[in-house]
């Protein structure tokens, strides 16, 4: 039986065009960072609304709502419809829904439009990495994954940092407003650079298509494996930045909310390795840099422990855990990618449920144990968890591939 490409000019030119891979990033990027310009905006978003401090936090919960469901309901369907067209829509949608937010008087539009731009963020994001996988040919998939997740870490990074100088020169709703319109700009240059989908007749229902999603959680191990390397990677990197703010806001230190946002620049380097990562994945050498990135993730936690000495090492410490967590994350998707082309998009929604449920209970488990044993308490809890992460990882090679 002959294969359908997704792509038809993947057989011909196995290479994605560098424009395109940064396009694939770049998209990422600015996709994301819909979900993340709340968090800098909270303040001002509670005295708009007469929102009390206590809940303002239901807007940031919205958000993260959306993108829950965008996995479950919506990230499927690139499997099934033609990428290019849904992305299209998607980005349209997500376009009026930042109007809407920008536009909000009452609290309930407001989150109902925090709501939609969760959702249809994390679609975007999500279906962009899923589309750069199938564009990409086996061989070069991990470098063009890498682009694509390293264009994530950096637009969710400089989201935070957007948000505030805007919001600061011009009141935070232009931030939403020229979110929109960043959105419709990128819808047309996706309608234009991506290449055109082979005409497929679809095999599935949409019912089919969301209930197969639990035939890939049962049945498929690559992803199984990798899923539960990324709940407790995500588990150990929620744990350090959701307490981070604790000891740095407390004396000594007594920084302000910027100044501990700014921490948060270091880890372009982990989108910078993230592309790096993805190579190695291509070259078949995926075990051992998933190795070699646990033994940074745990060995990260040593000059974190030593935050009270200096915030040098905390600089440092930063820097080891986001070079091994965004190679991880790279690797992941590179390696469960491989398993079934048919099912990038399903894949890449089953695979960041396992993140979503590690990054929740991380941040859960940081502030109990923040509560019982300070910041030494955080950096164990992390530390184990993170060599837990490898231990796991070790004995699974009897059942996975390179």
């Amino acid at each position: 039986m002959t294969m359908i490409p997704l792509f038809p000019g993947a057989v011909a030119a196995p290479r994605v065009p560098p424009r395109l891979v940064a396009l694939f990033a770049c998209g990422s990027g600015l996709s994301v960072a819909n979900v993340y310009y709340a968090q800098p905006l909270l303040g001002s978003l509670a005295a708009d609304f007469a929102i009390s401090p206590a809940t303002i936090g239901g807007v940031i919960t919205a958000t993260q709502a959306g993108s829950i469901v965008a996995l479950l309901m919506l990230v499927p369907l690139g499997d099934r419809l033609d990428r290019r067209r849904l992305m299209l829509v998607q980005a349209v949608l997500l376009a009026l829904a930042l109007a809407c937010v920008a536009m909000a008087c009452q609290t309930a539009l407001l989150l109902a439009g925090m709501l939609a731009v969760g959702l249809l963020g994390t679609a975007m994001t999500q279906g962009l990495i899923a589309t750069a996988a199938s564009a990409a040919d086996a061989s070069e998939r991990g470098r063009v994954v890498g682009a694509a997740q390293g264009g994530v870490v950096i637009g969710l990074l400089l989201a935070r940092v957007l948000a505030g100088v805007v919001a600061d020169a011009a009141g935070w709703r232009w931030v939403y407003l020229l979110a929109a319109a960043t959105m419709l700009a990128l819808a047309a240059l996706l309608w234009t650079a991506l290449p055109a989908q082979a005409r497929t007749r679809p095999s599935l229902s949409y019912g089919a298509l969301l209930l197969s999603m639990l035939a890939l959680l049962r049945h498929e191990r690559m992803l199984q494996i990798r899923g539960v390397i990324a709940l407790l990677m995500f588990a150990a990197f929620s744990i350090f930045w959701s307490a981070l703010v604790l000891p740095l806001s407390a004396p000594p230190f007594a920084l302000s909310h910027s100044a501990i946002g700014a921490f948060g620049l270091v880890g372009v380097a982990g989108a910078l390795a993230a592309g790096k990562a993805g190579s190695w994945a291509d070259r078949g050498l995926g075990q051992r840099a998933t190795g070699i990135a646990l033994g940074l993730l745990v060995l990260a936690w040593l000059p974190l422990g030593l935050l009270h000495r200096s915030l040098w090492l905390l600089g440092l410490g930063i820097v080891l855990l986001d070079i091994g967590a965004q190679a991880i994350q790279v690797l992941n998707q590179s390696m469960i990618f491989r398993s079934r082309p048919d099912a990038h998009s399903r894949l890449v929604g089953c695979y960041m449920l396992f993140y979503a449920v590690g990054s929740g209970a991380g941040a859960l488990a940081a502030t109990a144990m923040y509560a019982a044993a300070g910041w030494t308490g955080v950096c164990w809890l992390g530390a184990g968890v993170s060599a837990l992460a490898a231990v796991f990882w070790a004995l699974s090679l009897r059942w996975t591939p390179a």
